[in-house]
């Protein structure tokens, strides 16, 4: 008779908690705002870096918190919003310093993310997965979705403005620039409803038998803290990238490496966490779970990011090219047909990840030697 209380009181226990570094860091990075700590010299500089760095992952934890409080459709919003303001911030920052020209930091950095995920974070997961379990199995019904959602927005937001011919060079008019907006906005919004609402068990791993899968919520003091903490994240992360942005594209440019080189790196920053949580699910054999963090990231990317991004540099007068050059049209096209080849079977292999991964170099090395 009381080893069910014994066993519910225990399942409170499991429930999730914020660990002290997730509440440290925001507190940190206005500390460092406050003494001017990112232009006190270069180790001032790589302080507030890794300062910022740290606030990025933690506003990715309090997101996940409140996320897992609210639940879905809600919650995949929640964290989607949080890491697209946490971009959006970065590449603004950037675009309105005056190193260099950064009318194409927003194309560079939406393109390092597809690239990064499609093929460096599904490579390694692949891999590990099969070197670990063999053959792994997920639901090609959702990934299918997935892919046909992502090949429609990159097309239309980085290929398309190549081929227009109401401006020069591979951008947008106002009109066009609004319309495009519009329409990644909608797409992802389609999708967000299709794997939350109406077709939720197209994403659903095969065997739901995780443990963090059932985990309890937080409770209300908890996702209320984490609410508190995400914003104040938020705004230490806005303020850091802004204060940082000029020294980051003046190194680049005074290194000899293309601006394309920042693109990548704020993809990478902010895509650490999820890439993080994507291989440690494809090492429990849930690639699944793996497939819907790194292809709804990648969704996310340029659904949320590409109309924010577009909205501000239409409100502040900010040039803004989109399209990418033929070497990247090519290195996309080679990623998409890829994906779609690997992952249309329903199954993976350590071969497809090897295959990914090589087309990751590929695209890593020619980014800096072009």
């Amino acid at each position: 008779m009381q080893v069910a209380p014994s066993s519910a009181s225990s399942g409170e226990r499991r429930a999730p908690t914020l660990p002290w570094w997730t509440l440290a860091f925001p507190a940190a990075g206005a500390l460092t705002i406050a003494v001017g700590l990112a232009k006190a010299g270069t180790i001032g500089t790589i302080a507030a870096a890794l300062v910022l760095f740290g606030c990025v992952i933690a506003a990715v934890h309090h997101a996940e918190v409140v996320a897992h409080r609210v639940g879905e459709p809600f919650g995949t919003l929640v964290l989607a919003i949080a890491v697209t303001v946490i971009e959006v911030s970065l590449i603004v920052s950037l675009m309105l310093s005056d190193a260099g020209d950064a009318s194409t930091l927003a194309r560079d950095t939406v393109f390092a993310a597809i690239m990064i995920i499609l093929n460096g974070i599904v490579g390694i997961c692949l891999l590990v997965g099969g070197i670990m379990h063999g053959e792994q199995r997920f639901q090609l019904r959702g990934v299918s979705a997935a892919l046909c959602t992502l090949a429609s927005l990159a097309v239309l937001t980085l290929a398309l403005p190549n081929y227009t011919v109401s401006t020069p060079g591979p951008s947008y008019t106002t009109s066009q620039l609004l319309l495009v907006a519009a329409v990644s906005l909608l797409l992802y919004a389609v999708f967000v409803m299709v794997q939350t609402v109406t077709h939720r068990g197209y994403f659903m791993p095969a065997d739901d038998s995780d443990e963090e899968a059932h985990a309890p919520p937080p409770s209300d003091c908890t996702a209320w803290t984490a609410f508190g903490a995400l914003l104040a994240a938020l705004v230490v992360v806005v303020l850091l990238a802004k204060a940082l942005s000029s020294t980051v594209e003046k190194a680049v440019l005074s290194a000899g490496l293309p601006l394309a080189i920042v693109g990548v790196v704020i993809a990478a920053l902010v895509l650490a966490p999820e890439s993080l949580a994507a291989v440690r699910a494809a090492r429990r054999n849930r690639i699944q779970t793996s497939l819907n963090l790194a292809l709804g990231s990648a969704l996310a990317t340029i659904g949320l990011t590409i109309p924010a991004v577009a909205v501000v540099s239409l409100i502040i007068g900010l040039p803004l090219a989109l399209g990418i050059g033929a070497k990247s049209i090519l290195l996309l096209a080679l990623s998409l047909f890829v994906a779609t080849i690997s992952l249309g079977t329903g199954r993976t292999t350590v071969l497809q990840g090897a295959v990914h991964l090589v087309i990751f170099a590929t695209y890593l090395f020619t980014t800096v030697v072009p």
